[in-house]
């Protein structure tokens, strides 16, 4: 049985109290400020304990889930500075679906329910979400769960734990061909940014990201010895990058004409502690080269690509685009299909030749 009892209090702000009694279960009682989230949550509440979907530990009826993202977002994210922003809206996004419910009532059947409407959903772009978004969105949610079963005692299990993740896609592989190449870098030459051209060249002859290309300081270039040292990157860890060709050329020029006022190799025109913006000026050259489906980061892809082509293995495209596994630069695979029918024959050569 459940009641629910209407408060105001001096200040005149009404919430509602319910308490549910149901024989042979202790008494479970909450506090909302709308009365239709106090209805729903008496309704699922009853459900849950009739059915026997409740957690043993007490600690898991004392907090709600919004308690968990409040902590999660207040002790774990500024350990994680570099995700933090955007786990935290990852975060609040399932907050504000399920917020009010007490961690024991937190199933996997719910989870389910919510993942399956944001995979429906669109984005601020008014794009369907992708896979890879959603497991993104699943994977902020199931470390948090994590920490408060190892670290916080408040629950036995993770009910993440027997929620299926959709199947990411393969992974986008847009390269430029020789032909997209030579008309992309002429209508960078012919831009009115005169850093656009360069900035490019070190994209596709490094394969660095954009944040790291644009984060480049001084202190940390080699132009005598070429190489540079990247100590922001998206592992977390030091990256050496190999300068060589046009590209080393051109930060050798680039370098006789530093502003001394900042150490970055691209600052911006108003604030010079900021990186310079190239979105527009890029999207300008692709338009003028006729070029369709193509980012910057798809600059990061011609590298893999280019390298794949020209015989390196996986390993190697993995060292240079600084991935700590094979997982991400398998795609180049097919890519190198050539090279490795060569060394196939030369195997079957030495072995066989004489037979």
């Amino acid at each position: 049985m459940a009641s629910i009892e209407k408060r105001i209090t001096d200040t005149g702000e009404t919430s509602y109290r319910v308490k549910i009694r149901l024989k042979g279960y202790p008494t479970q009682t909450a506090t909302f400020k709308r009365l239709t989230d106090a209805k729903k949550w008496t309704q699922d509440t009853e459900s849950a304990i009739r059915e026997g979907r409740h957690f043993k530990t007490v600690e898991s009826k004392k907090h709600t889930f919004a308690d968990l993202v409040d902590r999660y977002i207040k002790d774990v994210l500024p350990t994680k500075p570099k995700q933090a922003v955007r786990q935290q809206m990852q975060l609040e996004w399932w907050k504000e679906k399920m917020g009010v419910y007490l961690l024991a009532d937190v199933t996997p059947a719910l989870i389910v329910q919510y993942r399956d409407e944001l995979a429906s959903g669109e984005t601020y772009r008014h794009t369907q979400r992708s896979s890879a978004t959603v497991v993104r969105y699943m994977a902020a949610l199931s470390h948090a769960f994590t920490i408060a079963v190892n670290e916080w005692q408040w629950l036995d299990d993770s009910p993440v734990r027997k929620v299926k993740k959709p199947t990411e896609s393969r992974g986008r592989v847009r390269y430029l061909d020789d032909d997209e190449r030579a008309k992309l870098l002429i209508a960078c030459k012919e831009s009115s940014n005169a850093w656009l051209y360069t900035c490019v060249i070190l994209a596709l002859s490094t394969g660095m990201r954009h944040g790291e290309l644009m984060g480049l300081k001084w202190p940390d270039v080699n132009i005598k010895d070429g190489f540079l040292i990247l100590h922001e990157t998206k592992n977390g860890e030091r990256r050496r990058v190999p300068l060589a060709g046009h590209g080393l050329e051109l930060l050798h020029e680039h370098a006789k004409v530093r502003r001394l006022d900042t150490n970055l190799l691209f600052p911006g025109t108003i604030h010079k502690d900021k990186p310079i913006d190239l979105r527009k000026p890029f999207e300008t050259a692709l338009k003028a080269a006729e070029i369709n489906d193509f980012h910057w980061h798809d600059l990061r892809h011609c590298t893999a690509s280019y390298l794949a082509m020209n015989g390196a293995s996986l390993a190697e495209i993995a060292e240079i685009l600084g991935h700590k596994t094979l997982q991400m630069v398998r795609r180049y695979a097919h890519l190198s299909d050539g090279h490795v029918s060569n060394v196939v024959a030369s195997m079957n050569e030495k072995i066989f030749g004489g037979v």
